[in-house]
């Protein structure tokens, strides 16, 4: 008999699995116990295949696998590997004790070859926590594996490869490089005027504040959010460990190269649920979760089908979604940024220049397509006007992304230094209470603010986003206390929903 450890994925979580092997007595064939889904069942013919194409017997005998514990569902093809050492090892091919130690996992192709597979860095982090402190990965994925400290990875591309690391160990792979800047082929130069609207992105960006850009089609709504990636700092080495743990579950990561940039997700509005909140078969993170600690820019916001946009509530105010299937469920991050965009009528024109051709029950249809309390957890809500030709054909360059950058990575870096024994790093993210402890309002700030709430009958919750806009603002200006004008202009980005979203 032979046992290794290997492991699957639930959501973004790595589960482990104990791989055992039993040949003995019977009929020729192998068997696969402990719930084994069609896709790990389909493993059989690939082990065999692998195996003799190796160089290998293939045992005459009767082979039963078990995958320990037996009431977790055994998903994906990361299995193949760890099943082929352990029949080889049950068979004498190999020494059983040299998989004592390991942690094992790769696809196999019909000649021997090991596929990559999905949640490498995830692997290792379960590795970590269970003091196991090597591993045999695909060639592809051990870099990115040995991004995790105390485990020694180890690269195979083909299944004699794995061998000869068990019998005669190797050289532990090199993590992969981190790249601090991507080439970004939009820029806010080449924004003309919207001088107010630059103004309220800039602000966006410092704080993490989710922003709705309402305005007729062209007047630079989609232009402006393209851009928004630009002007937002680096990750920390945390939040791209995070945000690489999400990539690498839906397999996005790219061979050798993490990027220390949010990244940016733009899905079509005929998004599926499962496409945009995460779940499917096998479990997989979501747009939004895939936006974590990124930008999440939803453009023709009200052609979203209700049910999805009102998924967004409960990931949009605790940073997580739980997706539940019928034999548990998944906790994903969702700590993004919500950039969203909008014409204020279903024809685009309702307030510019064009006569708008909708009726009144179309408008107000349209509109009730966002529901109040979603709208309640858009911190900032941004009117986008159309622009004059003269303004747009200007020969000046508008500022830079460059320099918008660094506004907003001092203004980050305050709140890290503000909040640097919390999780959550930015004001949009952190906890009403302690948003409490930090904000210092004047006391003619405090009464502007409670005057504005009571005349525009805002919900505490926008109350509280004002606050957050207004502790920002005074960030951008290097200031701990929060006066009028903070207030005052806080309070002009939540006049969008009393002006076009009101019922």
């Amino acid at each position: 008999m032979a046992r290794c450890y290997a492991a699957v994925l639930n959501g973004i979580e790595a589960v482990n699995i104990d791989v055992e092997v039993d040949i003995g007595r019977g009929l020729p064939g192998i068997k696969l116990v402990g719930l084994p889904s069609p896709s790990v069942k389909e493993s059989e013919e690939r082990v065999r295949a692998a195996i003799r194409r190796s160089g290998f017997d293939w045992s005459r005998r009767r082979i039963t696998v078990n995958l320990a514990p037996a009431d977790i569902k055994k998903e994906g093809s990361a299995l193949d590997l760890p099943i082929a050492l352990g029949i080889l090892a049950a068979s004498g091919e190999v020494i059983p004790d040299s998989l004592k130690g390991w942690l094992i996992l790769g696809e196999l192709s019909l000649d021997g070859t090991v596929r990559p597979i999905r949640g490498a860095l995830n692997y290792s982090i379960l590795a970590r926590e269970r003091k196991i402190s090597k591993m045999i990965l695909p060639f592809e994925n051990a870099r990115e594996a040995a991004l995790c400290h105390d485990v020694d990875v180890f690269a195979a591309k083909t299944l004699s490869e794995a061998i000869s690391i068990l019998k005669d160990g190797g050289k532990p792979v090199e993590p992969t490089e981190f790249v601090e800047e991507e080439k970004n082929e939009f820029d806010f130069s080449e924004v003309r005027g919207l001088e107010s609207q630059r103004r309220a992105v800039l602000i966006a960006a410092a704080g993490g504040h989710n922003i709705l850009m309402i305005g007729p089609p062209g007047s630079g709504k989609t232009m402006i959010s393209r851009r928004i990636p630009s002007i937002l700092p680096n990750l920390t080495f945390d939040e791209a460990i995070e945000m690489l743990r999400v990539h690498s579950s839906a397999g996005l990561t790219k061979d050798g190269v993490i990027s220390m940039r949010p990244s940016f997700r733009a899905p079509h509005h005929s998004i599926s649920s499962v496409g945009l909140i995460g779940g499917g078969n096998p479990l997989r993170p979501g747009e939004i979760s895939i936006a974590h600690r990124g930008i999440l820019f939803l453009d023709e916001f009200p052609e979203f089908r209700r049910e999805l946009l009102e998924a967004l509530r409960q990931p949009l105010e605790d940073g997580y979604v739980t997706v539940t299937r019928a034999r548990g469920s998944s906790k994903f991050p969702t700590r993004f940024m919500l950039v969203a965009a909008m014409n204020p009528c279903p024809c685009g024109h309702l307030g510019s220049q064009l006569p708008c051709t909708c009726a009144p029950s179309a408008v107000m249809k349209y509109h009730q397509r966002i529901s109040g309390p979603l709208l309640d957890r858009i911190d900032i809500h941004l009117e986008v006007p159309r622009r004059p030709f003269a303004e747009t054909s200007a020969k000046e360059d508008g500022e830079s992304s460059a320099s918008m950058r660094e506004t907003v990575t001092a203004a980050r870096k305050r709140q890290l230094i503000r909040y640097s024994k919390l999780k959550d790093k930015t004001n949009a993210s952190i906890s009403g209470k302690a948003l409490r402890a930090v904000a210092k309002l004047k006391p003619s700030a405090r009464t502007l603010l409670e005057n504005a709430v009571d005349k525009l009958e805002l919900s505490t919750r926008a109350a509280e986003k004002i606050t957050r806009i207004a502790l920002t603002i005074a960030d951008l200006d290097n200031r701990e206390i929060i006066n009028d004008f903070d207030i005052a202009e806080a309070v002009g980005y939540r006049l969008l929903d009393r002006r076009y979203l009101s019922a």
